[in-house]
């Protein structure tokens, strides 16, 4: 076990991997800050329950469409100088958010603009993975795209920031300060890899998305990611609408469900190189559709938790799986598809509140719209089980495993090493 550990850590670039994370986590932790506060912004400017979905949704709709332009700059000019402008772009919201908001409308530019945190996720996983054979991917994925635990810094200190100073907006103020930190960081110790893809022609986008397995990836991460994000978002105005909770215990409750899908994100590549993304996603699949299912009888507070928990480290180690696998189909066009699948998992998470809250506000109740999010990871995982059949026999080794074998395929965007 302890030569596995060295030859994962010296097979890539340790700096760039760890300036990776840390772009991503603060990015993220921007990127969701707008969910946990709702609640708190709503004593300022009341909103219906569809308003307060679309508030938290419009962050995740920004970050999904701006991933496909951060997915291309990355193929262009690298994902360092990428991932430096996005953070310095990222600036724009929080001080607009910070100083000139004074209407509700004002506040849906900002939290739009929040995507700009969010689509950080197209610079991040390349910069890591690019370093990384493909038998180490899953875990190197694993371990950048492991940022998405700021969800964790949002959901625990944002209500009580805002509470301590008895200002929503200081919150926006004082993000500044981590982001411009990494920034620093990230200048200072992250690299390209040197073995980074030429770049590709527009004409090229076109072609990858002619692929059917595009667009099944694509389905797999809006369920995953897109599940995660969304309910990140979601859950404290569940939790406050559903069981009464003041602002910052329904944070706290949303932080405990958060953790799980964060810190699973990296077992999930771990075991994905070990088992193979195709049988990890299989499980992982089963587990998120059952825990939402039981999710949606509106159990006592304690149950609904545990549920969700198990449910969250589900999608969060199935996030993990997907980028396991992608590399192996699309390796020479990884961030061209980390940009196009981030994308779909921004639309994923953008299309959860907006279900739930319209649900809600049409019947009163949140059992209808978890009982569509179990139905909608079921027939992912039926999708998956037709998938894999055709799978083994052009691309995919048995249950998705990594071989560090050359690839004789033939297929387009398939890793050769």
């Amino acid at each position: 076990m302890e030569t596995e550990k060295k030859s994962f850590w010296k097979s890539g670039h340790t700096p760039s991997l760890l300036s990776a994370f840390l772009y991503f986590d603060m990015s993220f932790m921007v990127w969701v800050m707008i969910g946990p506060l709702a609640v708190v912004i709503a004593a300022d400017y009341p909103m219906d329950p569809l308003q307060k979905a679309q508030l938290v949704a419009l962050p995740i709709l920004g970050g999904s469409i701006l991933r496909l332009v951060l997915g291309a700059l990355t193929d262009y000019i690298g994902p360092k100088l990428t991932g430096q402008i996005g953070m310095l772009l990222t600036l724009v919201p929080l001080i607009i958010g910070w100083q000139f908001v004074h209407s509700l409308d004002q506040l849906y530019i900002v939290a739009l603009l929040l995507g700009i945190a969010g689509a950080s996720f197209a610079a991040a996983l390349p910069l890591a993975g690019q370093w990384y054979p493909k038998e180490h991917q899953g875990l190197a994925m694993g371990i950048a795209g492991a940022g998405n635990s700021g969800t964790v810094l949002s959901t625990l200190f944002a209500n009580r920031i805002a509470q301590h100073f008895g200002s929503w907006e200081i919150v926006f103020g004082l993000a500044i300060i981590p982001i411009s930190v990494v920034f620093v960081i990230f200048t200072l110790f992250a690299r390209n890899s040197p073995h980074r893809p030429a770049p590709k022609k527009l004409s090229h986008y076109a072609s990858v998305l002619r692929q059917g397995d595009a667009w099944v990836f694509c389905m797999f991460y809006a369920v995953t990611f897109g599940g995660f994000v969304g309910l990140s978002n979601y859950l404290t105005i569940f939790f406050n609408a559903q069981y009464g909770l003041s602002a910052v215990r329904a944070a706290d409750f949303t932080t405990i469900c958060v953790i799980a899908g964060s810190f699973f994100r990296p077992l999930g590549g771990f075991l994905s190189d070990r088992l193979g993304g195709i049988r990890m996603l299989t499980i992982l699949f089963c587990g998120a559709g059952l825990m939402l299912a039981f999710v949606a009888s509106m159990p006592p507070l304690t149950a609904v938790v545990i549920f969700l928990f198990a449910g969250m480290m589900c999608l969060g180690a199935g996030n993990g799986a997907v980028f396991q696998l992608v590399p192996q189909r699309f390796g020479s066009e990884l961030g061209l598809m980390t940009g196009i699948v981030g994308a779909a998992g921004g639309l994923g998470g953008y299309a959860l509140p907006m279900l739930l809250g319209k649900l809600y506000q049409m019947t009163g109740s949140y059992t209808p719209g978890f009982v569509c999010l179990s139905g909608f990871v079921l027939l992912t995982l039926g999708l998956l089980v037709v998938m894999q059949l055709r799978w083994r026999t052009t691309w995919a080794a048995a249950g998705g495993l990594a071989s560090s074998a050359p690839a004789s395929t033939g297929l387009p965007g398939r890793i050769n090493s």
